[in-house]
Protein backbone atom coordinates (compact mmCIF):
# COMPACT_ATOMS: atom_id res chain seq x y z
CA UNK A 1 0.00 0.00 0.00
CA UNK A 2 3.21 2.14 0.40
CA UNK A 3 3.34 3.10 -3.33
CA UNK A 4 -0.12 3.80 -3.96
CA UNK A 5 -0.27 5.84 -1.11
CA UNK A 6 3.48 7.92 -2.08
CA UNK A 7 1.81 8.07 -5.71
CA UNK A 8 -1.58 10.06 -4.78
CA UNK A 9 0.31 11.93 -2.01
CA UNK A 10 2.35 13.46 -4.65
CA UNK A 11 0.79 13.72 -7.25
CA UNK A 12 -2.75 13.95 -6.84
CA UNK A 13 -3.17 15.71 -2.98
CA UNK A 14 0.19 17.86 -3.03
CA UNK A 15 -1.04 19.70 -5.91
CA UNK A 16 -4.68 19.93 -5.12
CA UNK A 17 -3.20 21.26 -1.47
CA UNK A 18 -0.88 23.49 -2.96
CA UNK A 19 -3.12 25.56 -5.24
CA UNK A 20 -6.05 25.87 -2.75
CA UNK A 21 -3.27 26.63 -0.25
CA UNK A 22 -2.01 29.34 -2.69
CA UNK A 23 -5.55 30.97 -2.91
CA UNK A 24 -6.36 31.41 0.86
CA UNK A 25 -3.12 31.96 2.22
CA UNK A 26 -1.28 35.36 2.03
CA UNK A 27 1.28 37.00 4.15
CA UNK A 28 -1.01 37.75 7.18
CA UNK A 29 -2.36 33.96 7.30
CA UNK A 30 -5.21 32.29 5.89
CA UNK A 31 -8.06 34.02 4.65
CA UNK A 32 -11.29 31.97 5.16
CA UNK A 33 -13.80 34.73 4.82
CA UNK A 34 -12.65 34.85 1.34
CA UNK A 35 -14.87 31.32 0.86
CA UNK A 36 -17.78 33.36 1.63
CA UNK A 37 -17.37 36.04 -0.13
CA UNK A 38 -16.54 34.04 -3.28
CA UNK A 39 -20.08 31.83 -3.08
CA UNK A 40 -22.17 35.01 -2.06
CA UNK A 41 -21.04 36.59 -5.49
CA UNK A 42 -23.96 36.48 -7.94
CA UNK A 43 -22.05 35.40 -11.00
CA UNK A 44 -20.37 32.00 -9.04
CA UNK A 45 -24.04 31.12 -7.57
CA UNK A 46 -25.47 31.34 -11.12
CA UNK A 47 -22.23 28.78 -11.80
CA UNK A 48 -23.09 26.58 -8.36
CA UNK A 49 -27.08 27.09 -9.74
CA UNK A 50 -26.28 25.87 -13.44
CA UNK A 51 -23.91 23.08 -12.52
CA UNK A 52 -26.41 21.04 -10.01
CA UNK A 53 -29.59 21.65 -11.98
CA UNK A 54 -28.09 20.60 -15.18
CA UNK A 55 -26.55 17.30 -13.58
CA UNK A 56 -29.76 16.79 -11.85
CA UNK A 57 -31.78 17.00 -15.26
CA UNK A 58 -28.56 15.28 -16.68
CA UNK A 59 -28.96 12.57 -14.42
CA UNK A 60 -32.59 12.11 -14.67
CA UNK A 61 -32.80 12.39 -18.54
CA UNK A 62 -30.20 9.34 -18.81
CA UNK A 63 -32.30 7.01 -16.50
CA UNK A 64 -35.09 8.01 -18.53
CA UNK A 65 -33.57 6.43 -21.55
CA UNK A 66 -31.21 3.94 -20.33
CA UNK A 67 -33.48 2.11 -18.33
CA UNK A 68 -35.46 0.16 -21.09
CA UNK A 69 -31.82 -0.59 -22.36
CA UNK A 70 -30.60 -1.67 -19.35
CA UNK A 71 -33.08 -4.30 -18.95
CA UNK A 72 -33.06 -5.15 -23.03
CA UNK A 73 -29.34 -6.13 -22.28
CA UNK A 74 -30.33 -8.02 -19.36
CA UNK A 75 -33.07 -9.77 -19.95
CA UNK A 76 -33.16 -10.27 -24.00
CA UNK A 77 -30.68 -12.76 -25.70
CA UNK A 78 -30.42 -11.88 -29.33
CA UNK A 79 -27.83 -11.94 -32.18
CA UNK A 80 -25.33 -8.93 -32.19
CA UNK A 81 -25.86 -8.50 -28.90
CA UNK A 82 -22.05 -8.22 -27.94
CA UNK A 83 -21.29 -5.79 -30.42
CA UNK A 84 -24.26 -3.61 -30.13
CA UNK A 85 -22.76 -4.14 -26.17
CA UNK A 86 -19.51 -2.49 -27.89
CA UNK A 87 -20.81 -0.10 -29.74
CA UNK A 88 -23.11 1.73 -26.20
CA UNK A 89 -20.11 1.72 -24.51
CA UNK A 90 -17.85 3.60 -27.05
CA UNK A 91 -19.08 6.91 -25.66
CA UNK A 92 -18.27 6.60 -22.04
CA UNK A 93 -14.59 6.13 -23.07
CA UNK A 94 -14.31 8.78 -25.54
CA UNK A 95 -12.58 11.99 -24.57
CA UNK A 96 -15.01 14.56 -23.40
CA UNK A 97 -13.62 16.73 -25.87
CA UNK A 98 -14.80 14.08 -29.18
CA UNK A 99 -18.16 13.97 -27.77
CA UNK A 100 -18.35 18.04 -27.62
CA UNK A 101 -17.47 17.95 -31.16
CA UNK A 102 -19.32 15.09 -32.48
CA UNK A 103 -22.73 17.43 -31.29
CA UNK A 104 -21.39 20.28 -32.58
CA UNK A 105 -21.15 18.60 -35.28
CA UNK A 106 -25.00 17.45 -34.86
CA UNK A 107 -26.43 20.35 -33.45
CA UNK A 108 -24.26 23.63 -34.00
CA UNK A 109 -24.04 25.99 -36.47
CA UNK A 110 -24.06 24.34 -39.50
CA UNK A 111 -24.20 21.26 -38.50
CA UNK A 112 -26.75 18.35 -39.78
CA UNK A 113 -30.23 19.58 -37.95
CA UNK A 114 -28.86 23.14 -38.86
CA UNK A 115 -28.31 22.07 -42.21
CA UNK A 116 -31.59 20.57 -42.96
CA UNK A 117 -34.06 21.94 -40.56
CA UNK A 118 -32.46 24.97 -39.38
CA UNK A 119 -32.64 23.64 -35.87
CA UNK A 120 -29.18 24.96 -33.80
CA UNK A 121 -29.08 23.72 -30.35
CA UNK A 122 -25.64 25.01 -29.77
CA UNK A 123 -27.13 28.21 -27.81
CA UNK A 124 -29.00 26.21 -25.38
CA UNK A 125 -28.66 23.62 -22.56
CA UNK A 126 -30.35 21.06 -24.71
CA UNK A 127 -26.57 20.02 -26.55
CA UNK A 128 -25.09 19.53 -23.31
CA UNK A 129 -28.08 17.41 -22.05
CA UNK A 130 -28.26 15.44 -24.66
CA UNK A 131 -24.41 15.12 -24.98
CA UNK A 132 -24.62 14.01 -21.22
CA UNK A 133 -26.88 11.15 -21.90
CA UNK A 134 -24.44 9.84 -24.88
CA UNK A 135 -21.71 10.00 -22.82
CA UNK A 136 -23.15 8.34 -19.45
CA UNK A 137 -26.05 5.71 -21.61
CA UNK A 138 -23.47 2.94 -20.99
CA UNK A 139 -23.02 3.64 -16.95
CA UNK A 140 -26.50 2.89 -16.47
CA UNK A 141 -26.55 0.23 -19.12
CA UNK A 142 -23.94 -1.70 -17.41
CA UNK A 143 -24.32 -0.65 -14.15
CA UNK A 144 -28.62 -1.71 -13.76
CA UNK A 145 -28.37 -4.27 -16.57
CA UNK A 146 -25.50 -6.16 -14.75
CA UNK A 147 -27.68 -6.44 -11.68
CA UNK A 148 -30.76 -7.23 -13.55
CA UNK A 149 -29.40 -9.88 -15.71
CA UNK A 150 -28.46 -11.76 -12.24
CA UNK A 151 -31.47 -11.62 -10.34
CA UNK A 152 -33.80 -14.75 -10.75
CA UNK A 153 -37.22 -13.92 -12.59
CA UNK A 154 -38.71 -16.72 -10.65
CA UNK A 155 -39.14 -14.42 -7.93
CA UNK A 156 -41.23 -12.53 -10.27
CA UNK A 157 -43.40 -14.87 -11.63
CA UNK A 158 -44.01 -16.27 -8.19
CA UNK A 159 -46.07 -12.78 -7.26
CA UNK A 160 -47.99 -12.76 -10.76
CA UNK A 161 -48.77 -16.83 -9.74
CA UNK A 162 -50.30 -14.92 -6.31
CA UNK A 163 -52.48 -12.43 -8.50
CA UNK A 164 -50.14 -9.56 -9.02
CA UNK A 165 -50.31 -7.78 -12.11
CA UNK A 166 -47.15 -7.54 -14.42
CA UNK A 167 -46.47 -4.21 -13.54
CA UNK A 168 -47.44 -4.57 -10.15
CA UNK A 169 -44.90 -7.77 -9.38
CA UNK A 170 -41.82 -5.67 -11.12
CA UNK A 171 -43.05 -2.74 -8.52
CA UNK A 172 -42.74 -5.12 -5.64
CA UNK A 173 -40.55 -7.35 -6.25
CA UNK A 174 -37.82 -6.36 -9.26
CA UNK A 175 -37.72 -2.67 -8.53
CA UNK A 176 -36.89 -3.15 -4.59
CA UNK A 177 -33.76 -5.66 -5.96
CA UNK A 178 -32.14 -2.88 -8.50
CA UNK A 179 -32.86 0.06 -6.36
CA UNK A 180 -29.17 0.07 -5.49
CA UNK A 181 -27.66 -0.55 -8.52
CA UNK A 182 -30.49 2.45 -9.58
CA UNK A 183 -28.76 4.49 -6.88
CA UNK A 184 -25.20 3.96 -7.48
CA UNK A 185 -25.45 4.52 -11.50
CA UNK A 186 -27.41 7.75 -10.57
CA UNK A 187 -24.59 8.99 -8.66
CA UNK A 188 -21.94 8.15 -10.91
CA UNK A 189 -24.25 9.94 -13.54
CA UNK A 190 -24.52 12.95 -11.51
CA UNK A 191 -20.55 12.70 -10.78
CA UNK A 192 -19.25 12.59 -14.04
CA UNK A 193 -21.85 15.47 -14.45
CA UNK A 194 -21.04 17.79 -12.22
CA UNK A 195 -17.69 17.66 -13.15
CA UNK A 196 -18.53 18.19 -17.30
CA UNK A 197 -15.40 19.88 -18.71
CA UNK A 198 -14.65 19.21 -21.92
CA UNK A 199 -18.30 18.99 -23.31
CA UNK A 200 -19.96 22.30 -20.97
CA UNK A 201 -16.73 24.10 -22.88
CA UNK A 202 -17.41 23.51 -26.66
CA UNK A 203 -21.10 23.60 -26.36
CA UNK A 204 -22.00 25.88 -23.39
CA UNK A 205 -20.10 28.88 -24.94
CA UNK A 206 -19.62 32.15 -22.33
CA UNK A 207 -23.38 31.77 -21.28
CA UNK A 208 -22.94 28.14 -19.69
CA UNK A 209 -20.40 27.13 -17.19
CA UNK A 210 -19.85 24.71 -14.32
CA UNK A 211 -17.26 24.53 -11.82
CA UNK A 212 -14.74 22.63 -13.46
CA UNK A 213 -15.42 25.23 -16.81
CA UNK A 214 -15.04 28.12 -13.83
CA UNK A 215 -11.98 26.86 -12.21
CA UNK A 216 -10.41 26.65 -15.85
CA UNK A 217 -11.12 30.18 -16.49
CA UNK A 218 -10.29 31.71 -13.03
CA UNK A 219 -7.09 30.13 -13.73
CA UNK A 220 -6.11 29.73 -17.22
CA UNK A 221 -7.61 33.03 -18.10
CA UNK A 222 -7.81 35.64 -15.27
CA UNK A 223 -5.16 34.22 -13.00
CA UNK A 224 -7.74 34.57 -10.24
CA UNK A 225 -6.30 31.78 -7.41
CA UNK A 226 -8.49 32.47 -4.32
CA UNK A 227 -11.51 31.89 -6.70
CA UNK A 228 -10.39 28.91 -8.10
CA UNK A 229 -9.51 27.94 -4.67
CA UNK A 230 -12.37 28.15 -3.22
CA UNK A 231 -15.01 26.66 -6.13
CA UNK A 232 -12.29 23.44 -6.09
CA UNK A 233 -12.81 23.35 -2.19
CA UNK A 234 -16.50 23.17 -3.33
CA UNK A 235 -16.29 20.35 -5.66
CA UNK A 236 -14.37 18.29 -3.59
CA UNK A 237 -16.93 18.58 -1.03
CA UNK A 238 -19.49 17.59 -2.96
CA UNK A 239 -17.54 14.98 -4.77
CA UNK A 240 -16.44 13.50 -1.18
CA UNK A 241 -20.49 13.21 -0.82
CA UNK A 242 -21.49 11.69 -3.87
CA UNK A 243 -18.59 8.67 -3.46
CA UNK A 244 -19.89 8.12 -0.27
CA UNK A 245 -23.15 7.44 -1.11
CA UNK A 246 -21.62 5.41 -3.68
CA UNK A 247 -20.14 3.35 -1.93
CA UNK A 248 -22.76 2.71 0.36
CA UNK A 249 -25.29 1.89 -2.29
CA UNK A 250 -22.68 -0.49 -3.62
CA UNK A 251 -22.43 -2.42 -0.23
CA UNK A 252 -25.84 -2.16 0.19
CA UNK A 253 -26.16 -4.17 -3.58
CA UNK A 254 -23.21 -6.28 -2.95
CA UNK A 255 -24.92 -7.82 0.86
CA UNK A 256 -28.81 -7.99 -0.05
CA UNK A 257 -29.16 -10.02 -2.59
CA UNK A 258 -29.14 -13.60 -3.88
CA UNK A 259 -27.92 -13.76 -7.07
CA UNK A 260 -28.09 -16.80 -10.41
CA UNK A 261 -26.05 -16.85 -13.43
CA UNK A 262 -27.25 -14.12 -16.25
CA UNK A 263 -26.83 -17.21 -18.65
CA UNK A 264 -30.14 -18.38 -16.90
CA UNK A 265 -32.06 -15.62 -17.23
CA UNK A 266 -31.34 -13.82 -21.15
CA UNK A 267 -34.14 -15.41 -23.75
CA UNK A 268 -35.09 -14.87 -27.26
CA UNK A 269 -37.88 -12.04 -27.97
CA UNK A 270 -41.19 -13.22 -27.13
CA UNK A 271 -44.31 -11.64 -28.51
CA UNK A 272 -45.17 -8.66 -30.67
CA UNK A 273 -44.50 -6.01 -27.17
CA UNK A 274 -41.01 -7.46 -26.53
CA UNK A 275 -40.00 -7.33 -29.90
CA UNK A 276 -41.32 -3.68 -30.19
CA UNK A 277 -39.05 -3.30 -26.65
CA UNK A 278 -36.10 -3.88 -28.86
CA UNK A 279 -36.45 -2.41 -31.61
CA UNK A 280 -37.39 0.66 -29.73
CA UNK A 281 -33.74 0.38 -27.57
CA UNK A 282 -32.07 -0.46 -31.05
CA UNK A 283 -33.74 2.97 -32.45
CA UNK A 284 -32.08 5.22 -29.28
CA UNK A 285 -29.16 3.53 -29.81
CA UNK A 286 -28.58 4.85 -33.67
CA UNK A 287 -30.03 8.20 -33.03
CA UNK A 288 -28.30 9.27 -29.57
CA UNK A 289 -25.03 7.11 -30.16
CA UNK A 290 -24.22 6.19 -34.06
CA UNK A 291 -25.94 9.42 -35.49
CA UNK A 292 -23.34 11.95 -33.62
CA UNK A 293 -20.84 9.82 -34.37
CA UNK A 294 -21.87 9.11 -38.30
CA UNK A 295 -21.77 12.88 -38.19
CA UNK A 296 -18.45 13.49 -36.91
CA UNK A 297 -17.01 11.14 -39.40
CA UNK A 298 -18.74 13.00 -42.38
CA UNK A 299 -18.12 16.58 -41.51
CA UNK A 300 -14.38 14.99 -41.36
CA UNK A 301 -15.12 14.01 -45.12
CA UNK A 302 -16.65 17.01 -46.29
CA UNK A 303 -13.87 18.92 -47.46
CA UNK A 304 -14.53 22.34 -49.48
CA UNK A 305 -14.08 20.47 -53.29
CA UNK A 306 -16.35 17.75 -52.20
CA UNK A 307 -15.98 14.29 -49.84
CA UNK A 308 -12.34 13.21 -49.76
CA UNK A 309 -9.24 13.27 -47.17
CA UNK A 310 -8.52 16.49 -47.97
CA UNK A 311 -8.37 17.50 -44.02
CA UNK A 312 -6.59 14.29 -43.34
CA UNK A 313 -3.78 15.76 -45.21
CA UNK A 314 -4.05 18.84 -43.86
CA UNK A 315 -3.12 17.28 -40.63
CA UNK A 316 0.57 16.61 -42.40
CA UNK A 317 0.99 20.29 -42.25
CA UNK A 318 1.91 22.76 -39.60
CA UNK A 319 1.20 25.81 -41.58
CA UNK A 320 -1.96 26.94 -40.12
CA UNK A 321 0.04 28.48 -37.43
CA UNK A 322 -2.12 26.90 -34.55
CA UNK A 323 0.80 24.15 -33.90
CA UNK A 324 4.42 24.11 -33.43
CA UNK A 325 3.97 20.86 -35.07
CA UNK A 326 1.77 19.30 -37.90
CA UNK A 327 -1.43 17.88 -35.91
CA UNK A 328 -1.14 14.37 -36.99
CA UNK A 329 2.35 14.04 -34.61
CA UNK A 330 -0.82 14.30 -32.04
CA UNK A 331 -1.64 10.72 -32.38
CA UNK A 332 2.15 9.63 -31.78
CA UNK A 333 2.01 11.76 -28.55
CA UNK A 334 -0.99 10.63 -27.75
CA UNK A 335 -0.06 6.92 -27.79
CA UNK A 336 3.01 7.50 -26.47
CA UNK A 337 1.90 9.33 -23.54
CA UNK A 338 -1.01 6.51 -22.95
CA UNK A 339 0.75 3.77 -23.01
CA UNK A 340 3.31 5.31 -20.19
CA UNK A 341 0.35 5.98 -18.32
CA UNK A 342 -1.43 2.57 -18.78
CA UNK A 343 1.78 0.72 -17.20
CA UNK A 344 2.03 3.35 -14.24
CA UNK A 345 -2.07 3.00 -14.07
CA UNK A 346 -1.51 -0.71 -13.75
CA UNK A 347 1.70 -0.87 -11.28
CA UNK A 348 -0.17 1.58 -8.65
CA UNK A 349 -3.56 0.22 -9.53
CA UNK A 350 -2.43 -3.43 -9.18
CA UNK A 351 -0.66 -3.11 -5.89
CA UNK A 352 -3.61 -1.02 -4.37
CA UNK A 353 -5.89 -3.71 -5.57
CA UNK A 354 -3.68 -6.81 -3.92
CA UNK A 355 -3.88 -4.10 -0.90
CA UNK A 356 -7.70 -3.88 -0.42
CA UNK A 357 -7.84 -7.51 -1.10
CA UNK A 358 -6.00 -8.77 1.45
CA UNK A 359 -6.86 -5.80 4.12
CA UNK A 360 -9.81 -5.30 5.73
CA UNK A 361 -11.37 -1.83 8.05
CA UNK A 362 -12.32 1.68 7.90
CA UNK A 363 -9.12 2.75 7.26
CA UNK A 364 -9.10 0.64 3.94
CA UNK A 365 -12.31 1.14 3.09
CA UNK A 366 -10.97 5.14 3.22
CA UNK A 367 -8.07 4.27 1.09
CA UNK A 368 -10.52 2.64 -1.69
CA UNK A 369 -12.40 5.94 -1.53
CA UNK A 370 -9.92 7.74 -2.25
CA UNK A 371 -8.88 6.26 -4.93
CA UNK A 372 -12.11 7.11 -6.85
CA UNK A 373 -11.38 10.46 -5.84
CA UNK A 374 -9.68 11.69 -9.37
CA UNK A 375 -12.71 11.08 -11.36
CA UNK A 376 -14.39 13.74 -9.77
CA UNK A 377 -11.74 16.50 -8.23
CA UNK A 378 -11.03 19.13 -10.72
CA UNK A 379 -8.84 17.35 -13.35
CA UNK A 380 -8.53 21.48 -13.87
CA UNK A 381 -6.78 22.31 -10.31
CA UNK A 382 -4.81 18.94 -10.93
CA UNK A 383 -2.80 19.69 -14.27
CA UNK A 384 -2.52 23.48 -12.80
CA UNK A 385 -1.23 22.03 -9.84
CA UNK A 386 1.16 20.30 -11.22
CA UNK A 387 3.34 23.65 -12.72
CA UNK A 388 3.27 24.90 -9.19
CA UNK A 389 4.55 22.13 -7.41
CA UNK A 390 6.59 20.13 -9.68
CA UNK A 391 9.14 22.99 -10.61
CA UNK A 392 11.74 22.58 -8.02
CA UNK A 393 14.69 19.82 -7.74
CA UNK A 394 14.28 16.55 -7.29
CA UNK A 395 11.01 17.37 -8.47
CA UNK A 396 11.47 19.58 -11.23
CA UNK A 397 9.50 18.13 -14.13
CA UNK A 398 7.38 20.92 -15.99
CA UNK A 399 9.60 20.01 -19.13
CA UNK A 400 10.05 16.50 -18.54
CA UNK A 401 7.56 14.15 -20.59
CA UNK A 402 6.88 11.92 -17.68
CA UNK A 403 4.43 14.77 -16.74
CA UNK A 404 1.37 14.14 -19.02
CA UNK A 405 1.65 10.61 -17.83
CA UNK A 406 1.23 10.60 -14.47
CA UNK A 407 -1.72 13.07 -14.67
CA UNK A 408 -3.73 10.96 -17.19
CA UNK A 409 -2.75 7.76 -14.80
CA UNK A 410 -4.25 9.25 -12.23
CA UNK A 411 -7.56 9.11 -14.14
CA UNK A 412 -6.50 5.23 -14.97
CA UNK A 413 -5.99 3.99 -11.40
CA UNK A 414 -9.40 3.96 -10.48
CA UNK A 415 -10.33 1.80 -13.18
CA UNK A 416 -7.32 -1.01 -12.43
CA UNK A 417 -8.82 -1.15 -9.32
CA UNK A 418 -12.28 -1.30 -9.95
CA UNK A 419 -11.62 -4.09 -12.67
CA UNK A 420 -8.59 -6.12 -10.68
CA UNK A 421 -10.50 -5.96 -7.43
CA UNK A 422 -13.26 -8.56 -8.07
CA UNK A 423 -10.95 -10.77 -9.72
CA UNK A 424 -8.42 -10.67 -6.56
CA UNK A 425 -10.78 -11.23 -4.04
CA UNK A 426 -12.03 -14.26 -5.95
CA UNK A 427 -8.57 -16.27 -5.76
CA UNK A 428 -8.54 -19.02 -3.10
CA UNK A 429 -6.12 -17.59 -0.51
CA UNK A 430 -5.47 -21.74 0.30
CA UNK A 431 -3.46 -21.76 -3.26
CA UNK A 432 -0.83 -18.84 -2.29
CA UNK A 433 -0.53 -20.53 1.15
CA UNK A 434 0.06 -24.38 0.00
CA UNK A 435 2.45 -22.42 -2.68
CA UNK A 436 4.38 -20.81 0.28
CA UNK A 437 4.71 -24.35 1.90
CA UNK A 438 6.33 -26.12 -1.00
CA UNK A 439 8.84 -23.13 -0.85
CA UNK A 440 7.61 -21.06 -3.24
CA UNK A 441 8.43 -16.84 -3.01
CA UNK A 442 5.97 -14.38 -2.49
CA UNK A 443 7.02 -12.91 -5.97
CA UNK A 444 6.82 -16.86 -7.48
CA UNK A 445 3.85 -17.23 -6.26
CA UNK A 446 2.47 -14.27 -7.28
CA UNK A 447 3.90 -14.82 -10.19
CA UNK A 448 2.20 -18.90 -10.88
CA UNK A 449 -0.81 -18.38 -8.82
CA UNK A 450 -2.32 -15.23 -9.10
CA UNK A 451 -0.73 -14.01 -12.34
CA UNK A 452 -2.85 -16.66 -14.69
CA UNK A 453 -5.71 -16.53 -12.83
CA UNK A 454 -5.65 -12.52 -13.51
CA UNK A 455 -4.16 -12.37 -16.51
CA UNK A 456 -7.75 -11.80 -18.57
CA UNK A 457 -8.53 -9.29 -15.75
CA UNK A 458 -5.40 -7.13 -16.15
CA UNK A 459 -5.57 -7.06 -19.89
CA UNK A 460 -9.14 -5.66 -19.33
CA UNK A 461 -8.03 -3.27 -16.99
CA UNK A 462 -4.85 -2.28 -18.98
CA UNK A 463 -7.51 -1.63 -22.09
CA UNK A 464 -9.82 0.52 -20.34
CA UNK A 465 -6.19 2.66 -18.44
CA UNK A 466 -5.39 3.26 -22.44
CA UNK A 467 -8.72 4.65 -23.31
CA UNK A 468 -9.16 6.67 -20.53
CA UNK A 469 -5.52 8.31 -20.55
CA UNK A 470 -5.61 8.50 -24.48
CA UNK A 471 -8.58 10.97 -23.59
CA UNK A 472 -7.70 12.67 -20.50
CA UNK A 473 -8.34 16.75 -21.30
CA UNK A 474 -8.87 18.03 -18.12
CA UNK A 475 -4.95 18.28 -16.11
CA UNK A 476 -3.50 18.03 -20.06
CA UNK A 477 -4.38 20.89 -21.43
CA UNK A 478 -2.35 22.94 -18.96
CA UNK A 479 0.60 20.66 -18.89
CA UNK A 480 1.28 19.72 -22.51
CA UNK A 481 4.24 21.32 -24.31
CA UNK A 482 3.30 23.12 -27.40
CA UNK A 483 5.71 21.02 -29.16
CA UNK A 484 4.05 17.82 -27.70
CA UNK A 485 0.42 18.66 -28.14
CA UNK A 486 -1.91 15.08 -26.86
CA UNK A 487 -5.29 14.53 -29.62
CA UNK A 488 -7.18 15.87 -26.90
CA UNK A 489 -5.48 19.21 -26.89
CA UNK A 490 -4.92 19.45 -30.26
CA UNK A 491 -8.64 19.06 -31.05
CA UNK A 492 -9.45 22.02 -28.88
CA UNK A 493 -7.23 24.36 -29.96
CA UNK A 494 -8.25 23.53 -33.23
CA UNK A 495 -11.73 24.13 -32.13
CA UNK A 496 -10.81 27.86 -30.62
CA UNK A 497 -9.27 28.85 -34.17
CA UNK A 498 -12.07 30.25 -36.60
CA UNK A 499 -11.49 28.55 -40.21
CA UNK A 500 -12.98 26.11 -42.26
CA UNK A 501 -9.69 24.46 -42.31
CA UNK A 502 -9.12 24.42 -38.71
CA UNK A 503 -12.93 23.12 -37.99
CA UNK A 504 -12.04 20.20 -40.77
CA UNK A 505 -8.67 19.28 -38.92
CA UNK A 506 -10.54 19.34 -35.51
CA UNK A 507 -13.54 16.91 -37.04
CA UNK A 508 -10.41 14.50 -38.87
CA UNK A 509 -8.43 14.21 -35.58
CA UNK A 510 -11.94 13.55 -33.59
CA UNK A 511 -12.43 10.50 -36.06
CA UNK A 512 -9.25 9.36 -35.27
CA UNK A 513 -9.25 9.69 -31.69
CA UNK A 514 -13.52 8.23 -31.90
CA UNK A 515 -11.80 4.82 -33.72
CA UNK A 516 -8.43 4.45 -31.40
CA UNK A 517 -11.18 4.08 -28.85
CA UNK A 518 -13.42 2.08 -30.63
CA UNK A 519 -11.10 -0.46 -31.59
CA UNK A 520 -9.79 -0.78 -27.67
CA UNK A 521 -13.55 -1.42 -26.55
CA UNK A 522 -14.36 -4.04 -28.84
CA UNK A 523 -10.78 -5.88 -27.80
CA UNK A 524 -12.12 -5.69 -24.26
CA UNK A 525 -15.24 -7.60 -25.05
CA UNK A 526 -13.37 -9.88 -26.84
CA UNK A 527 -11.32 -10.47 -23.20
CA UNK A 528 -14.13 -9.84 -21.16
CA UNK A 529 -14.46 -12.94 -19.15
CA UNK A 530 -18.34 -12.95 -18.45
CA UNK A 531 -21.22 -11.28 -19.96
CA UNK A 532 -22.54 -9.78 -17.01
CA UNK A 533 -22.66 -6.52 -18.35
CA UNK A 534 -20.18 -4.74 -15.82
CA UNK A 535 -17.64 -2.70 -16.33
Amino acid sequence: MALPLAFFGLFFAYPVAAIVGRGLKTDAGWQFGRIGETLARPDIADVLWFTTWQALASTALTLLVALPGAYVFARFDFPGKQLLRAVVTVPFVLPTVVVGTAFLALVGRGGLLDELWGVRLDTTVWAILLAHVFFNYAVVVRTVGGLWSQLDPRQEEAARVLGAGRFAAWRRVTLPALAPAVAAAALMVFLFTFTSFGVVQILGGPAYSTLEVEVYRQTAQLLDLPTAAVLTMVQFAAVGAILALHAWTVRKRETALRLVDPARTAHRPQGAGQWALLGGVLATVALLVVLPLGVLVERSLDAPGGYGLDFYRALQSADGGTFLVPPLEAIWNSLQYALAATGIALLVGGLAAAALTRRGGRLVRGFDALLMLPLGVSAVTVGFGFLITLDEPPLDLRTSWILVPLAQALVGVPFVVRTMLPVLRAVDGRLREAAAVLGASPLRAWREVDLPLVRRALLIAAGFAFAVSLGEFGATVFIARPDHPTLPVAVARLLGRAGELNYGQAMALSTILMLVCAVSLLVLERLRPDKSGEF
